[in-house]
């Protein structure tokens, strides 16, 4: 059984830093990545990166800010987050899929067949 599991949101200060966290087991994916959903507005995605080679792809208003890694050894997907801004609150989703895709097809949910249970971010101003 396939299972993401997230952990490291919660609430930081504008201009501070959190690293989410994605463990992954039961299989192993081609593409992963992470989507937000403010409250009231739609899901978008936020960043992905392909598992073999490290392709990484980011929206535009993270560029700079966020980094998407991934550790093979622990099947792990990790998000660091810096500058955080109000704008960033939402709860992010841990996404992931066996396919190997590129851009822009990475950056759509229907990509993904996996998806995590979602970790609130909460930036204070």
């Amino acid at each position: 059984q396939v299972q993401l599991v997230e952990s490291g949101g919660g609430l930081v200060q504008a201009g501070g830093s959190l690293r989410l966290s994605c463990a992954a087991s039961g299989r192993t994916f081609g593409s992963a990545g992470w989507f937000r959903q403010a409250a009231g507005k739609e899901r978008e995605f936020v960043a992905a990166i392909r598992w073999s080679g490290g392709s990484t792809y980011y929206t535009d208003s993270v560029k700079g800010r966020f980094t998407i890694s991934r550790d093979n050894a622990l099947n792990t997907v990790y998000l660091q987050m810096n500058s955080l801004k109000s704008e960033d609150t939402a709860v992010y989703y841990c996404v992931a899929d066996r396919a190997v895709v590129g851009d822009p097809i990475i950056r759509l949910p229907r990509v993904y067949d996996y998806w995590g249970q979602g970790t609130q971010v909460t930036v204070s101003p």
